[in-house]
């Protein structure tokens, strides 16, 4: 059982050393995007609550 899992934990390692990470550089700029869609995403929700708050007030 040891076994199983000490090997597992070898391969995963193994596994990791293959992959291509992205640099800070790249990072920065996906997190950059990843903010800028959230704000726009949170100002869009806003203003169909705004307009839906505004119709069900006008019609109540």
């Amino acid at each position: 059982m040891l076994e199983n899992v000490t090997l597992f934990f070898k391969e995963s390692y193994e596994e990791l050393k293959k992959v291509t990470w992205m640099t800070r550089k790249e990072v920065m700029g996906s997190t950059a995007v990843i903010i800028v869609l959230i704000f726009i995403v949170s100002l869009f929700i806003a203003l169909i609550d705004f307009i839906c708050m505004r119709a069900v007030a006008i019609i109540l």
